[in-house]
């Protein structure tokens, strides 16, 4: 059963449940103060026939004539019996053949007024002494109309509660089908997705309710999701590609260094190309453990100096791209040495900072590359600026992927692993990242530490 059906069902359920509470506690209502009402009007009935009857010696004939004029108005519809001491009826209207037995006239004597039902009729007795005697006065009343009176209440109760029900089924179902609407419209966007358009938002309700939260929380998801398809292929695109050119190498020197029998000098040359290739395999699974090891483990704490960090960066990239001298400018302008302190993990940040310089030196061109460390309020401000291809406004946003790659790298080689280790050691260590970059004008890369 759909939500949309069993919605229906307990909304007309719960209406015809309280509805039947209600008309069950009108018809109680209803019942007891009719009730109430029959045996009031047959006390003052009573009262009226006793002085009717048993006054009439005592009371002037104006006075008798006023209250036969009012006796004979309320005995249309009811019957008066007055008994005297034997339980002999001495006077009445005779509208019913029906006499009280013996126990109900002792019962009134008793207790001096009664009142009660039986036979379909309501009587009511009261014990009225006389000069002339003691007398017990039952007047009684049929129940036919209050029975036809509370039989119709019923039937329009019972009518009321059947097109009631009717009523709030088909409204509560065209209700629910209008509620439904954005329901059914974003497991229409859901059907619609694919592996390959996961990143395709759902189009939010435009009321802010339970389901504009679920929604967002969803998109959310598949961005999540979209970003693990995305870094899985750029994974398994990388393997290929890196895995494959050293082990094709090492197989192919292998392959015609066993063709025939060599001399000490070709066996160095072979040993140290296979080498050569082991190590670049034995770096690749360095990356992919050092990026798996971030993702799970905490960052030290510990305090480091950014300057020297920096330095030792230098060196290092020196070592790799001695042309790269001439064009890469450092410049630290922090005029207090003892500012340039911060806490983290000094060993990462060292690997993210060189990445970063790296990069910008691997995809410059040739061009000038700065790097600027200043200071900027209680925070200092690493900055890598390079005149470069740069990166397009669209492919901006994946950057941070691991093994992504822009289009237009060219033939320059990379992984695709740097940016993202970098942005990733940051995220652990404390410091802010931000990156710009315009096609043809270079990147900047700014990273924001907090001093000591």
């Amino acid at each position: 059963m759909t939500i949309r059906n069993r919605l229906t069902l307990i909304s007309s359920l719960t209406f015809g449940v309280v509805f039947t509470l209600a008309a069950f506690a009108v018809y109680y209502t209803f019942h007891v103060t009719s009730e109430r009402i029959i045996f009031s009007e047959l006390q003052k009935t009573g009262l009226l026939s006793a002085m009717f009857y048993l006054e009439e010696d005592e009371l002037s004939a104006r006075e008798h004539n006023r209250i036969r004029t009012d006796f004979e108005v309320e005995m249309q519809q009811t019957d008066v019996k007055v008994y005297d001491s034997t339980n002999r009826v001495r006077y009445g209207n005779g509208h019913s053949m029906e006499q009280v037995v013996p126990a109900a006239l002792q019962r009134i004597r008793d207790e001096g007024r009664v009142r009660f039902k039986t036979g379909g009729y309501y009587y009511y007795g009261l014990y009225y002494p006389d000069n002339q005697g003691d007398f017990v006065v039952v007047v009684a009343t049929s129940n036919v109309f209050f029975a036809s009176q509370s039989n119709q209440l019923l039937l329009m109760m019972g009518i009321a509660l059947a097109v009631g029900l009717l009523t709030i089924f088909l409204l509560s179902y065209w209700l629910s089908r209008i509620a439904y609407r954005p329901i059914s419209a974003v497991i229409h966007q859901v059907n619609q997705l694919q592996a390959d358009n996961l990143e395709t938002a759902l189009t939010l309700p435009k009321t802010k309710d339970e389901l504009h939260e679920l929604v967002s929380t969803f998109n959310g998801l598949l961005l999540r999701l979209a970003d693990t398809f995305v870094i899985q292929k750029n994974f398994i695109n990388y393997v290929s590609h890196e895995f494959k050119t050293p082990l094709a190498s090492i197989t192919g020197n292998l392959e015609v260094f066993a063709q025939r029998d060599r001399s000490p000098a070709e066996y160095k040359e072979v040993s140290q190309t296979v080498l050569a290739q082991v190590s670049q395999l034995e770096r690749i699974f360095n990356n992919l453990m050092i990026l798996a090891g971030l993702r799970n483990n905490p960052a030290d704490n510990t305090a480091y100096r950014i300057d020297e960090l920096l330095w030792n960066v230098l060196d290092r990239i020196f070592d790799k791209w001695p042309e790269a001298k001439p064009l890469l400018r450092v410049e630290v302008l922090v005029p207090n040495p003892d500012k340039l302190l911060a806490k983290g993990n000094g060993n990462q940040m060292q690997m993210a900072v060189y990445n970063l310089i790296d990069n910008a030196v691997k995809y410059a061109n040739g061009h000038p590359v700065v790097v600027t460390l200043s200071q900027q309020g209680k925070w200092l401000q690493l900055t890598v600026q390079d005149n470069g291809t740069g990166i397009t406004p669209e492919e901006l946003k994946h950057v941070h992927q691991p093994f992504y790659r822009g289009s237009n790298v060219g033939n320059t080689k990379g992984s695709g692993i740097g940016l993202s280790l970098a942005v990733l050691i940051c995220k652990q260590n404390g410091v802010s990242f931000s990156l710009a970059s315009e096609i043809g004008r270079g990147t900047t890369v700014t990273l924001g530490f907090s001093q000591l």
